[in-house]
């Protein structure tokens, strides 16, 4: 009995006291932003096609289907074209600040915005790859995801520093982007923007009440004990979001490669040679035609989908069988951006598997990134080459001060 409650205990703490996987957590940042910028990107020029007033699927037909699902997107606030171009600039920065790690909490929100704004109004633009943007979006909200590789983490250890040295760090960007924020949402409620399904709104202002609480608390807090208590719940929520973001993994692949296995085309091996004729999933036809080519090629491709896809959620239990299923599963999402001509797809879902990557080998990842940013901006070659990164490893356990609206 005291061995059970010693372990309970110790599990209790180690889920209360620190953020758990930090360098996975900015991985599927990362991957997820980054992948949302570059489709924004690439779809700049036809944006109002695809999400604006020059779309097939009208502001009315929009409309009607939103009053019906009661899906959130700002874009149904106003059907003009400054409206929807405001819209848009607001995903686009907020994707590409999430990205680099600036004011991560706040930047994970806006994201969220934008991403369910942007694909809320026209929900047939989608794809799989959107429907995993779409959850990822509102579980990164949840998540201490700027602890590690981003702006954030370098601003605290830069306040820390300033902190030991006996100077006063002051937050002025923080209270600022808050205030302005505040003031958003006071007037997109007071005039019927966010009407309809209460749920993102309320989301809205708990994060936005909860960010100035944190900030007051970190300000004029006379013991530490406020300030503990806010880092274990935020430690509990980004824990929690990150065993979500896992199992979404795990169900994604199950239910594909179990629907799979109902179908008489992957039963008899050839499903995924029809793909490869087709006009529209072949940007590259000679490629297409070199594996198609080979019968056998076609059935060890079929087959080994369904297999991998099957048996992945099962392989967690296993560290080693787990790395080698998700380097091919990895290799199989690269393959299928360049051979069907799907990179964001693609992209979406290796930065969904990333939530899985160990952590030595995130961190080998940091250090060579690191290193060859400083051969690349160095002035002096010689001097670059040889310089020293130091490593930037995330806290294990809850700090007691903070300087600002907290990454």
């Amino acid at each position: 009995m005291n061995r059970f409650t010693l372990t309970v205990s110790a599990a209790i703490a180690r889920v209360t006291e620190s953020a758990l996987g930090p360098y996975q957590s900015a991985m599927i940042r990362i991957g997820f932003s980054g992948t949302w910028l570059l489709f924004l990107l690439r779809e700049f020029i036809h944006r109002g096609e695809l999400y604006g007033p020059d779309g097939p699927w009208g502001f009315d037909l929009a409309r009607q289907l939103v009053d019906s699902n009661g899906a959130f997107t700002l874009l149904l606030w106003s059907d003009g074209r400054v409206w929807f171009e405001a819209v848009y600039a607001l995903a686009l920065l907020a994707s590409a600040a999430l990205l680099v790690g600036w004011r991560t909490r706040t930047m994970s929100v806006l994201f969220m915005v934008g991403v369910l704004s942007l694909q809320n109004r026209s929900v047939f633009m989608g794809d799989g790859g959107d429907n995993v943007l779409h959850l990822m979006a509102v579980y990164l909200v949840f998540t201490r995801c700027g602890r590690v590789w981003s702006l954030d983490a370098r601003r605290e250890r830069r306040a820390a520093e300033a902190r030991a040295r006996g100077e006063r760090v002051t937050d002025r960007v923080g209270p600022v982007l808050w205030v302005v924020l505040g003031a958003a949402l006071v007037a997109l409620t007071g005039t019927g923007g966010l009407d309809g399904d209460p749920t993102v709104p309320v989301l809205l202002w708990l994060v936005w009440a909860s960010l100035g609480v944190w900030w007051a608390v970190g300000r004029w807090a006379r013991s530490d004990q406020p300030r503990i208590l806010l880092d274990v719940i935020g430690n509990i929520l980004h824990n929690g979001a990150l065993v979500v973001i896992m199992a979404e993994a795990c169900l994604i692949y199950a239910t594909a490669g179990w629907y799979k296995i109902q179908g008489s085309r992957w039963q008899d091996g050839t499903a995924a040679y029809y793909p490869l004729q087709l006009d529209y999933f072949s940007p590259w036809p000679f490629l297409g035609d070199l594996l198609t080519s080979s019968g056998t090629m076609v059935m060890l491709v079929t087959y080994g989908t369904v297999i991998a896809q099957v048996a992945f959620p099962f392989t967690l239990f296993n560290r080693r069988v787990k790395n080698v299923l998700l380097a091919v599963m990895m290799l199989e999402h690269a393959a299928i951006a360049v051979i069907l001509g799907l990179p964001f797809f693609s992209l979406a879902m290796i930065a969904a598997d990333a939530v899985f990557l160990p952590t030595p080998f995130l961190r080998r990842l940091g250090r060579w990134t690191a290193r060859a940013r400083v051969l690349v901006f160095a002035r002096d070659g010689g001097r670059g080459a040889a310089a020293t990164v130091p490593e930037q490893r995330s806290p294990q356990s809850p700090r007691p001060t903070h300087v600002g609206f907290e990454a």
